[in-house]
């Protein structure tokens, strides 16, 4: 980017070469580029994102349902979960054969994962099913869909800078192709016998 701060002195500069000044200004086009459609690019991915997400939780939160379980036995460990950092993590759920009541009245009964340390016959525990009262994942909340909407928007300024950047540095890499070829022509016409003594130069 220091062909940015030469753009001014090279304004008038005898030296200057026509591509010079179309490295400066290609320069600043993608200073300008980044700094200006990089973050309205990202705010409008993330208004986007955050439109779809905020609507996602709507339509979550109205088909899915807390309901309240029933333990009827708790199942044993696999005998393959022998890792200590594994197993330390799931402490806090336990996989049980339990009973619930759908939203819609209906009795259900299976096998669940239980935020139960040590589940006993006859403890309750909540889980999240559909209106059916078959099994569903937690709703996505509303401050996590905000933060997946700021990443998608931090996402595509990034990758707007990064597009930008890499067109910048293709189109000089061109420019100084082109600059060495000419030079290579304009040796060539010098010929073999430049600066030689008698050639007539």
């Amino acid at each position: 980017m220091r062909a940015i701060t030469g753009l001014w002195r090279w304004r008038h500069n005898p030296l200057r070469r026509g591509t010079d000044l179309a490295e400066a200004w290609l320069c600043l086009a993608a200073l300008l580029l980044v700094l200006v459609a990089g973050p309205v690019l990202g705010w409008l991915v993330g208004g986007v994102a955050q439109d779809a997400l905020q609507r996602s939780v709507r339509e979550q939160r109205e088909s899915r349902h807390e309901v309240t379980a029933t333990v009827v036995r708790e199942l044993d460990r696999s005998p393959l979960d022998t890792d200590p950092e594994t197993s330390a993590g799931r402490d806090l759920r336990s996989r049980v054969t339990a009973d619930w009541t759908g939203p819609d009245g209906t009795a259900q009964h299976g096998t669940v994962l239980a935020a139960l340390r040590s589940p006993h016959r006859g403890d309750h525990f909540t889980l999240w099913t559909d209106r059916h009262g078959r099994m569903a994942a937690r709703p996505l909340d509303s401050a996590t869909a905000t933060t997946h909407a700021v990443l998608a928007g931090v996402g595509a300024a990034l990758l707007t800078a990064g597009v930008v950047e890499a067109g910048r540095r293709l189109a000089l890499w061109r420019m100084v192709r082109r600059r060495y070829a000419r030079w290579d022509r304009a040796w060539d016409r010098a010929g073999p016998d430049w600066g030689r003594t008698g050639t007539g130069s």
